[in-house]
């Protein structure tokens, strides 16, 4: 049977090297190693003379229309008496067949260079392609990144926010210092320093991958000095209120479950840990007294809470009660009604929203909490008391004070500032629970 380009591209090679025909002595040979080359083979002096041989080149290099081309060509030469071999190692071409040979054997070599050229025009515009930064990013975070970093939704934001737009379209081995400076300079002029750490860490991880791959010898952020950009900080962030108002707002504005838009509010509220609200059950809501009550095998130091419940935590509470489908736990995991949602789904439901806030973590939201109560001048005791801190030392053992109408008083003021932080400059709606602690 004659070859055909699907038979050629399924050849598969063997142990020993083999041949397949096609027709008019055109046969492919494939080596052990994977090799696939085209040859000829003629005889000059018609049949019981020497046969010959003669090889063309690689497939797919050439094509299996070069290759038949290159037969009949060949053929042509041998009815003139001309062996295909001779002329490959340089004999001389008798005179009568030169003229005619050499005219057929250069539009030959002519149209053969025409596509060799094309071809590496076309590999060399997909190599340049598959080497910008963009192209290059995007195969580092799919081979890498989304893989090996437990919060990959950060570093496609940094990706699509300001790695690309500012040097997608560069080669990555043409990118400077000076390009890793002017993006991390543009975030820091947005008042982020530490995402601009970050920023500079993603694109040393992404060049020390394009010099694994051999496609640039330098890597331009680690030339960029940490301590020139930002101090990296431990574990301390705490939120500003511009940053609480964006925060609540991208929640509300988000496609996740009502119930854990209220859990994170509530977290923001009620200066609990998350494991003390999301393990929460209704027999601990006093909503008579506006209270919540934490039995002490459930926190930190094994020690009753009692948290004041604003207007607000009162009415997301109400409204959480519809929602937890007859539940004793007050967020009820979608499988089964008898146990809590787990730890990482308010995690998880952080990270699917596109904020435009520092990297934080929820336990933030406590110091978040603590920081701007004490900027705003209240006592330091009723403070630490809602966050379930102990008083060290003489001053802890002789103050047992509960301060629960203190506390009361500073979470409501609280949660009314948390308000104003959401709807300062736009407007956002954030459910029926509004309408029910304004109406109290």
């Amino acid at each position: 049977m004659a070859l055909s380009d699907t038979k050629l591209r399924n050849l598969k090679p063997r142990s020993e090297r083999y041949q397949e025909a096609d027709e008019g002595g055109l046969f492919i040979e494939v080596l052990p190693g994977g090799t696939k080359t085209f040859r000829l083979r003629y005889r000059m002096g018609g049949r019981g003379s020497k046969q010959e041989k003669v090889t063309l080149g690689d497939y797919p290099a050439y094509s299996l229309a070069d290759a038949r081309q290159w037969r009949d060509d060949c053929a042509a030469l041998v009815e003139r008496g001309v062996s295909p071999m001779a002329l490959k190692r340089g004999d001389a071409i008798p005179d009568d067949v030169a003229v005619t040979v050499k005219e057929r054997s250069q539009k030959f070599i002519d149209d053969w260079c025409i596509h060799v050229r094309k071809k590496i025009e076309a590999k060399e515009a997909e190599s340049r392609a598959a080497s910008t930064v963009k192209a290059f990013a995007e195969r580092w975070f799919s081979e890498v990144a989304a893989l090996s970093n437990s919060n990959p939704r950060n570093i496609r934001r940094i990706l699509d926010k300001d790695l690309i737009p500012a040097i997608g379209d560069k080669q990555i081995a043409d990118v400077t210092v000076t390009d890793v400076l002017a993006i991390t300079d543009r975030i820091k002029a947005r008042g982020a320093d530490q995402m601009a750490l970050q920023t500079r860490n993603v694109m040393k991880r992404l060049f020390a991958y394009a010099i694994a791959r051999e496609l640039t010898k330098f890597n331009p952020a680690a030339a960029v000095e940490a301590q020139f950009i930002a101090t990296a900080k431990s574990r301390d962030v705490a939120l500003t209120s511009d940053e609480v108002g964006r925060l609540l707002r991208a929640i509300y504005q988000s496609s996740m479950k009502r119930a854990h838009k209220l859990a994170l509010h509530l977290l923001i509220l009620c200066m609990v840990r998350k494991s003390e609200l999301i393990e929460a059950r209704w027999d601990e809501v006093d909503f008579d007294e506006g209270v919540w009550s934490i039995p002490g095998e459930r926190m930190k130091k094994d020690r009753p809470h009692v948290v004041p419940l604003s207007r607000q935590a009162v009415a997301m509470f109400e409204e959480l009660k519809g929602l937890s489908s007859g539940s004793d736990f007050i967020f009820p995991s979608r499988s089964s009604l008898k146990k809590p949602i787990s730890h990482s789904t308010l995690n998880v439901a952080v990270r699917t929203l596109d904020l435009d806030v520092r990297d934080f973590v929820l336990h933030d939201f406590r110091r978040t909490a603590s920081t701007l109560l004490h900027e705003a001048g209240f006592n330091s005791d009723w403070i630490e008391k809602c966050l379930a801190h102990e008083t060290k030392g003489i001053r802890g053992v002789y103050n047992r004070a509960e301060y629960i109408g203190q506390r009361r008083e500073m979470l409501q003021w609280w949660a009314d500032f948390v308000d104003a932080q959401i709807e300062e400059g736009q407007k956002v709606i954030i459910g029926r629970f509004g309408k029910a602690y304004r109406a109290a």
